[in-house]
């Protein structure tokens, strides 16, 4: 089939997925002429998902790190988008099953990411939110900023110290961000706003079931993240597991001890779980996949036994390179999405392509105001260079210019002022008339995170 791919009879590539691996091999791929991409997602704009938590926390909208798919793609004439869900492969007949349609593939390529992952425990779901998609993160400006509001009617001392009690779960860099965020909106944004609550008083706890924050970062850089967030005023917990979450109230284990911590608002940044199209290609093409769902890749990032069905980004287990499979982080996406591009156009060719290998630029974490910690090899920064850094990473891979020039105006009046101007809650319709009501990312699933042992911690009933 690839012998006779040419403009009049172009060779078919499906994309499921308009992620940072899904958009980059359909950018990559729409400047050939003799293929043709069909980019499938089931919403209709690209999300810039590292700045998730900024939507989170008021800081940028959600236009700010939204692109419509169709405006990114538009100047790829031989690349169709259709907002839609794939619902089933068909590896022997080559054709993907949508809910309106069936499309017919040369060659397939799978990139539809991870969501939360509550390891057992899906009815922590409703109490305690995560943060993967753009509802994710409006759900939770909706609770952060209605806990303030519904602290400063409360006369009940105990019932307004647990609105202003906030609990991330999980100490990875979505979790750790978000604390710092939290911090900065308590200590600088809204503390001269209300006048029957003191929000400086603000308690903000990280949760983290390893002995550490930022498990993946160097001890170095992870114990200047934990004394950041010190300063900020966030309680960081290490080695502290979360056993339940019931009726605002969350029970927590340190070694020997359990504590209950009472807190309205309850966040969680604790693990992933891959998209449903794992367990479909594992039904329909026989792949193999890990315990958190992600399908085990070739070197070249196919399937054994399905070399035209592609896997890349967060979906991907590839544990081709080091001791550990690739994290799912943007870059490693990115990258494999171009990589795979390529390789399809090479075998159109009659060629081939040297096994994937991602290239680690490093990682970096913003905690606050001005401070942030960059992993870059053997550079390893903190403080105001790593901030700076960080801007520049995230403006510069941000998809459009009108984002990249929203986004950097934002943190210029975000930075002089302290203010942020997205600190809208919206309810439904029907509930605005109702009482606000309430309803944490370590690499291990909990009962991994729990056997491991360090120094005593505080105990949790101190900090209530």
């Amino acid at each position: 089939m690839a012998a006779t791919a040419s403009e009049t009879n172009p060779h078919q590539v499906v994309i499921v997925g308009g992620g940072f691996g899904g958009l980059y091999a359909a950018k990559a791929l729409g400047k050939s002429k003799q293929i043709e991409v069909t980019l499938i997602d089931k919403r209709n704009f690209h999300l810039f998902q590292p700045l998730l938590y900024q939507v989170a926390t008021g800081k940028l909208s959600p236009g700010d790190i939204s692109s419509p798919l169709r405006a990114i793609l538009s100047r790829y004439r031989r690349v169709k988008v259709l907002m839609d869900t794939v619902i089933d492969v068909d590896p022997e007949q080559q054709q993907v099953t949508l809910n309106h349609t069936t499309l017919p593939y040369d060659t397939l390529i799978v990139a539809t990411g991870v969501s939360h992952h509550y390891f057992g425990h899906d009815q922590w779901a409703e109490a305690a939110p995560g943060l993967k998609t753009l509802e994710d993160a409006l759900e939770m400006r909706k609770r952060i900023f209605g806990a303030f509001e519904a602290a400063e009617k409360e006369s009940d001392p105990e019932r307004r110290r647990a609105w202003l009690t906030f609990v991330v779960v999980g100490g990875g860099p979505t979790g750790v961000e978000l604390a710092g965020a939290l911090a900065e909106l308590a200590s600088h944004t809204l503390r001269d706003e209300f006048h029957h609550i003191d929000t400086t008083e603000t308690r903000i706890l990280l949760l983290e079931g390893l002995d550490r924050v930022l498990p993946p970062y160097p001890a170095k850089l992870s114990a200047k993240a934990a004394e950041a967030l010190k300063d900020l005023g966030v309680t960081v917990c290490t080695q502290s597991l979360v056993t339940d979450i019931d009726d605002n109230m969350v029970t927590v284990r340190q070694g020997d001890r359990t504590e209950q911590i009472r807190a309205k608002t309850i966040l969680w940044a604790a693990g992933v779980r891959a998209s449903a199209m794992g367990k479909v290609l594992a039904a329909r093409a026989g792949a193999q996949l890990d315990r958190a769902g992600r399908v085990m890749v070739n070197p070249d990032l196919s399937l054994p036994g399905q070399p035209n069905i592609f896997v890349v980004g967060d979906l991907a287990h590839f544990a081709h390179q080091g001791d550990q499979p690739l994290p799912g982080v943007a870059p490693v996406a990115m990258q494999q999405g171009a990589y795979v591009a390529k390789l399809i156009q090479q075998r159109l060719r009659g060629g081939d392509l040297p096994a994937f290998h991602y290239n680690d630029a490093g990682s970096l974490a913003v905690i606050g105001h001005h401070e942030a910690v960059v992993n870059m090899g053997r550079f390893k920064l903190s403080g105001l260079p790593a901030w700076l850094i960080w801007i520049f990473v995230h403006i510069y891979f941000l998809i459009e210019f009108d984002n990249k020039l929203l986004v950097m105006i934002q943190w210029l009046w975000s930075y002089f002022t302290r203010k942020g101007g997205a600190r809208l809650i919206t309810w439904e319709e029907s509930r605005l008339d109702e009482p606000i009501v309430a309803t944490g990312e370590p690499s291990e699933p909990p009962a991994a995170a729990s056997e491991r042992t360090g120094p005593t911690q505080p105990s949790l009933a101190e900090l209530n």
